[in-house]
């Protein structure tokens, strides 16, 4: 095997995270996962892997393209690198924590993988931290876990916050009740995936123009609720729609505030969401800083036929960590090699970084500078660093 000529290489997708970097991440995650605690979603902490049967099953299936897989040298079976933690989150609330009163709220930080990345999200390895509330159908359940994403993220110092709702069971709804499937469907769903309204006109018939319409009617809850609530649907189509406007309006009155639109047709990145979606984000970042919504937990879980009723969201570090402020700078010092033990625990509990050196230097002050201190301890008091 060659030796690859630069030993620091990393694969396509992948990085180092160094200081300070490294640590406002760590900070960042930690702010966000104890508002979730505060709100009773309580810590779990799934593999990195698992076997393959068990990460694909379920809702779990529209994540086996992003998934890497392996054999298990000791059991002999494939396993899945996880590269979305919600599944696994929704596996031990209906295996392990099956016997728990519902609902269950839970709560995940750590580390996803990807096969690829995308076009505003090349990084294949991804921070995530967010929460599911597993065991109720409830519409104050979607409004709950959209509140938290935007308190949570606020306490961080987000600023411009927007969230942008979705049905992604409107329309296959819409389709089925007027009899589009098959080859039709998928053209319908890539030209409203694309916001092609000409594609869309062209494929003819009442369909085209009740998803012309649908098209349209995107937009601030204050600009499109009343069109969509008086917009003719199918029977199964106007309940889904409905909802999706009960949510928004209750969203409406508990934070008027808040930046909040409607995209009734989007349904990328929800391939596995079966009611209420949402998509957060900022105004001065490109991607999304998550996304969420409602799916069936599990797979036939609690006796449930085709899973558990549950809701949460997803965080990504990398784009909460654009817009987050940057972080203070902490107070660095630096103490001579001979300086006592005494005087560094007592630095260090007013709030100091201290860097103590291992050995006689003549020029303090110069060690102090290399070492990126902007204090040093010299003759028993703390001096600035020119």
């Amino acid at each position: 095997m060659n030796d690859l000529p630069n030993k620091g290489l990393l694969p396509a997708g992948l990085s180092d995270v160094l200081p300070p970097e490294a640590a406002q991440e760590a900070t960042v995650a930690e702010g966000l996962v104890n508002c979730l605690a505060s709100h009773g979603f309580e810590r779990v902490k799934p593999p990195l892997v698992e076997f393959e049967e068990s990460l694909l099953a379920g809702a779990g299936a529209a994540t086996a393209g992003q998934t890497f897989r392996l054999m298990d040298p000791v059991s002999q079976h494939m396993m899945g690198i996880r590269s979305d933690m919600t599944v696994q989150v929704a596996r031990i609330a209906t295996t392990r924590l099956a016997d728990v009163p519902r609902p269950l709220r839970l709560s995940y930080g750590g580390q996803i993988l990807r096969v690829r990345g995308t076009q505003l999200r090349p990084a294949r390895q991804i921070s995530q931290v967010g929460c599911e509330l597993i065991g109720s159908a409830s519409i104050a359940a979607d409004v709950e876990v959209v509140l938290l994403a935007v308190e949570a993220l606020e306490k961080i110092g987000v600023p411009e916050i927007s969230i942008d709702l979705t049905m992604p069971t409107l329309v296959p709804a819409v389709a089925d009740e007027m009899g589009l499937d098959g080859a039709a469907y998928e053209q319908l769903r890539a030209a409203l995936d694309r916001k092609d309204a000409s594609a869309v006109t062209a494929i003819g018939g009442k369909i085209a123009e009740t998803m012309g319409l649908l098209l349209e009617y995107a937009g601030a809850v204050g600009n499109v609720i009343d069109k969509l609530e008086k917009m003719k649907l199918p029977p199964r189509a106007r309940k889904e729609c409905d909802r999706l406007l009960e949510v928004a309006s209750m969203i409406r009155d508990v934070s008027p505030e808040l930046s909040l639109t409607i995209d009734p047709v989007e349904n990328r990145g929800f391939e596995y969401h079966s009611g209420v979606s949402f998509s957060i984000f900022s105004r001065s970042e490109r991607s999304e800083l998550g996304w969420g919504g409602r799916y069936l937990a599990g797979d036939g879980g609690r006796g449930k036929e085709g899973g558990e009723p549950a809701t949460g969201f997803t965080l990504f570090l990398d784009s909460v960590l654009r817009v987050v402020p940057e972080a203070v700078k902490p107070r660095r010092v630096f103490l001579a090699f001979d300086t006592s033990r005494e005087n560094n625990d007592r630095l260090r509990e007013e709030g100091w970084v201290v860097i103590q050196g291992l050995e006689m230097i003549k020029d303090v002050f110069a060690e102090a500078r290399r070492m990126n201190c902007d204090h040093a301890y010299v003759d028993g008091e703390l001096k600035a660093v020119d």
